[in-house]
């Protein structure tokens, strides 16, 4: 489990997580560190994945110049029924039983684009983005589009490590209905200037588990993401995953969980 927290009531232990490298050609020494961290908790960092750091950069500068727009333009573009688009603070509750107020954060969805005309578009997480006029944020679409591209990349690139941490065939999950043809969202947020105080119910993002195959979290030098690594334990222990420069931290979701018969977190 994880959430976004931006003080140290509940957590004060820093995680230490494998660092997997992409570029490692010693594909056995990769296979034996994720398998470890999937058995263990099912978090670990990715480096050296192909996503420079520079454009990591100009990603994280668009996203703050849309974020930083009057509210009544990103209300314009407020999430659709395909899961498209603006979420406000306090639109989420990630944990009911323990927030008194949603998530203090805002965020943005971007998919697969599957133009309204195509038959794919029928599908539910299917269709047409929601974008900002070129005018109000030029270049803004090209960047994201961009990141949405390569961070697939990197998911399948994961995804073949995890396969062979599996006892599977390298390109399992490579397959059109998982990662060949995949629901793959990509989310932008942005976290409001509300300290989390969990003591009175209020959460950057509440306690929750990812309920697909893989995340990738890029994230800024700010130090707010707290992992459970057993969420059965009582009490549960909090630990904050430091940021690290160009770096993608990865947790498994839900979905790998079952598959794997629950052998990975």
């Amino acid at each position: 489990m994880e959430n976004q927290s931006k003080n140290g009531v509940e957590a004060t232990k820093i995680s230490v997580l494998n660092c997997i490298d992409v570029s490692n050609p010693d594909i056995h020494q990769s296979v034996s560190l994720l398998k470890q961290a999937c058995l263990d908790s099912g978090f670990f960092y990715v480096i050296n994945h192909g996503v420079s750091e520079e454009f990591m950069d100009e990603v994280f500068a668009q996203s703050r110049r849309m974020f930083g727009l009057p509210l009544s333009e990103k209300m314009k573009l407020l999430r659709n029924e395909k899961h498209r688009g603006y979420t406000p603070v306090l639109d989420e509750v990630l944990d009911p039983e323990n927030q008194v107020h949603g998530d203090y954060k805002e965020g943005y969805y971007i998919g697969v684009e599957v133009d309204e005309d195509d038959a794919e578009a029928e599908k539910p997480f299917y269709g047409p983005n929601v974008w900002p006029a070129p005018g109000l944020l030029p270049g803004w679409r090209e960047t994201m589009e961009k990141f949405h591209r390569e961070a697939l990349e990197v998911s399948r690139a994961v995804a073949k490590i995890i396969a062979l941490a599996l006892d599977l065939e390298i390109d399992f999950f490579d397959k059109a209905k998982m990662l060949g043809e995949p629901i793959a969202t990509l989310r932008l947020l942005h976290y409001e200037g509300e300290i989390s105080d969990p003591s009175k119910g209020i959460y950057g993002a509440g306690a929750h588990s990812d309920y697909g195959l893989i995340t990738l979290l890029a994230t800024d030098d700010v130090v707010g993401l707290q992992i459970c690594k057993d969420k059965d334990a009582k009490p549960q222990i909090w630990e904050y995953v430091p940021p690290l420069k160009g770096a993608f931290i990865v947790n498994l979701g839900d979905m790998l969980e079952r598959w794997s018969n629950c052998i990975f977190k």
